[in-house]
């Protein structure tokens, strides 16, 4: 199963992006015009609740007539290709960097098989992996492997199939999104630390240039801050959504009553982006040095970024995922506020412009 090669698409190729997530299919075709790049077409769609638990497909039928919606309710555009690319589930996904003796790139899978076996907690032969040669340096080789469970891989291509679709790939949410934020124009050289604030959970990413050095996933998500505003101001679960649209986070202060029921939410957020960044500089062999980082995902909090930026003492910024596309001198169809939430999408839309 091919996760990582570059070359599966050639310029002529007409296909779009799909990001499956438990709660929402994004959907998301780009196109060229001469020069310059333009959105194609666009769309959300809701899952119905219980469709999708934590990246495992319950119900395939309601998911791929979800899928068919999205496609049918794209703007401005018509989509007008049936070949997809679409997200695989962070949350099962083993992503990392192995390091390992140099060797010729016809012994590279077998070492590596080993290496994927002893690293997760799966047999070799319950996931679909791959492999991608990053450096080598003396008698050493960087390899970013990903691998998958199976069972994970067959549902999703079930759901495309029976939504009449045609797989051309499907790629982890941390490489569709270091691919969209992170600028690969040579100014973002340094390692960035991907925060993606999700509904039901948030995924980290540490990229090395624009590729993924690990990833991990912790629980905070914008469900729990309802529920947090919810239980502390005794309103309903509307209300305390309301409330966390319009105030975000608060204002910081001690007398603020939406940011003191939720200032232990944020603590621990905080602390397991401090102790990603202290795994990182304990594994690399590099400086082991974050030069900042990069807040996405469709659950950004009104008042998050100078909260964390105050409280971690680092760079925080919000994500662009057009920083790697040109637009000329037209706007894209999305808003840059708006665009955050297709991050993944985008940055499977525009996988055929890394190579």
């Amino acid at each position: 199963m091919n996760f990582l090669k570059k070359n599966i698409f050639t310029f002529e190729d007409a296909y779009f992006g799909i990001d499956l997530g438990d709660l929402f299919v994004k959907v998301l075709q780009l196109e060229k015009r001469g020069s310059d790049d333009f959105v194609r077409s666009f769309s959300i769609a809701p899952i119905p609740g219980g469709c999708i638990e934590d990246g495992r497909i319950i119900d395939k039928k309601k998911v791929s007539q979800v899928i068919k919606t999205a496609i049918a309710t794209a703007r401005p555009k018509k989509i007008n290709s049936k070949k997809v690319i679409c997200s695989l589930p962070e949350s099962k996904v083993f992503l990392r960097v192995l390091s390992i003796p140099k060797m010729d790139k016809s012994e590279i899978g077998e070492a590596i098989k080993w290496e994927i076996e002893a690293s997760i907690p799966l047999s070799v032969d319950q996931v679909y992996y791959d492999w991608q040669l990053i450096s080598e340096i003396a008698d050493k080789q960087s390899i970013l492997t990903v691998a998958v469970s199976r069972e994970i891989v067959d549902d999703i291509l079930e759901v495309l199939e029976g939504a009449d679709l045609e797989v051309y790939g499907l790629e982890a949410e941390s490489m569709a999104t270091a691919r969209s934020l992170i600028n690969d124009s040579g100014e973002d050289k340094g390692v960035s630390l991907v925060v993606d604030l999700g509904s039901k959970r948030t995924n980290f990413v540490i990229a090395e240039g624009n590729l993924p050095f690990f990833t991990s996933s912790i629980p905070f998500s914008s469900n729990g801050v309802t529920d947090a505003i919810a239980k502390t101001l005794g309103v309903n679960s509307e209300e305390a959504e309301k409330i966390k649209i319009s105030q975000g986070v608060g204002c910081c202060h001690d007398d603020d009553s939406v940011f003191n029921s939720i200032r232990s939410y944020l603590e621990g957020l905080s602390v397991e982006i401090e102790k990603t960044i202290d795994f990182y500089q304990n594994i690399s062999n590099e400086s082991g040095k974050v030069d900042k980082i990069i807040i996405c995902g469709g659950a950004n909090l009104k008042g998050l970024v100078p909260y964390l930026a105050k409280r971690l003492k680092n760079k925080i910024f919000i994500g662009d995922p057009w920083v790697n596309l040109d637009f000329g001198g037209s706007l894209p169809v999305i808003s840059k506020e708006k665009s955050i939430q297709f991050t993944n999408a985008i940055g499977l839309a525009m996988k055929n412009k890394i190579v």
